[in-house]
């Protein structure tokens, strides 16, 4: 037998040897294993405004008709990619990024809101006044949140704009450390990273967001609306366990540190400071609601025509 041909011969035993150790070791499969039909993947950030999320999964049972697949991401364009893809069937995410998402033409329907209010304006202790924030460096996460429309109510009310201010965008755990450097004057993002800079002394509460826009929404949980096509009843089961979840939130508050530890890195005191300003009851997103908050897009101009309400909240999941 000639060399190359013997050459051959071995190469080829060597990689049936190995597809052999793969399938023995369990890593090569020649389909993938079936996914359990009451599993739900959602998306969140580690934020205190996915605790409700946090709760179904921690109130999950093995009998249960839902099982949570949590999976984390970064940032929102991060998750918003997963969400819109369908990478993920569901998120805890911005309610402004869903509907802007809806009025692009993705099949994305709300269900409930994640919370209400518990959003916060931290600035340098030494910022007395709005006007002293004229010409400095103020944090948002996104420029399609709730966030941004408190900043405008806040600016407005003292008959400035951003345009009086330099607003950028920044991750929310850069916030706090941008702020302790004074790189920049003040933020406002989800929680706990607006309590974490009061708690470290770095920063003050400048306004409360209840005190700018009393109920304002922030979060949803939004679905893929393929996923809900597919699994109308299995959503509705996911939004049940949610609600469940919500009330135990409000009607236990001592449960929400010891969930939120489980799931963020961030010690007791900065969590339970980020719990006095936030709200997780009453959480269906209502119609007057809804079109509040799209009028304050459209004006802030980040809306430009609005999605009807039937068509972006899915309410057929509602209990």
């Amino acid at each position: 037998m000639r060399e190359s041909a013997k050459k051959r011969i071995l190469l080829f035993a060597a990689l049936l040897a190995a597809i052999g150790a793969f399938i023995a070791l369990g890593i090569y499969r020649s389909e993938a294993e079936p996914r359990d039909r009451r599993t739900v993947r959602l998306a969140y950030l580690p934020i205190t405004h996915a605790l409700p999320l946090f709760a179904e999964k921690e109130m999950e049972t093995p009998d249960g008709p839902v099982k949570i697949e949590l999976i984390k991401y970064g940032s929102w364009p991060e998750l918003m990619d997963a969400l819109n893809t369908g990478r993920v069937d569901g998120a805890s995410v911005l309610i402004e990024l869903a509907v802007k998402a809806r009025e692009q033409g993705i099949n994305l329907k709300a269900a409930t809101l994640a919370h209400k209010d518990g959003n916060i304006i931290v600035t340098l202790p030494e910022i007395d006044s709005v006007e002293d924030l004229r010409g400095k460096v103020f944090a948002i996460p996104h420029k399609q949140s709730t966030h941004k429309l408190l900043l405008d109510e806040l600016l407005a009310a003292h008959g400035m704009t951003e345009s009086d201010l330099k607003v950028v965008e920044m991750t929310p755990p850069e916030m706090p450390a941008a702020l302790a450097q004074k790189r920049i004057a003040g933020y406002c993002v989800a929680e706990p990273f607006g309590a974490l800079a009061v708690v470290n002394g770095t920063g003050k509460v400048f306004a409360r967001a209840d005190e700018l826009w009393h109920d304002s929404p922030c979060c949803a949980l939004v679905f893929n609306g393929d996923f809900v096509r597919e699994n109308e009843t299995l959503a509705r089961e996911t939004v049940k366990a949610y609600l469940d979840a919500s009330e135990q939130l409000t009607h236990v508050p001592e449960s929400r540190a010891e969930i939120a530890g489980h799931f963020l890195k961030t010690n007791a005191a900065v969590l339970e400071k980020s719990f006095d300003w936030i709200s997780y009851d009453d959480l269906a997103i209502r119609e007057d609601m809804y079109d509040e908050l799209t009028t304050r897009m459209k004006e802030a101009g980040l809306l430009q025509h609005t999605p009807p309400y039937e068509e972006f909240v899915a309410r057929n999941l509602l209990p």
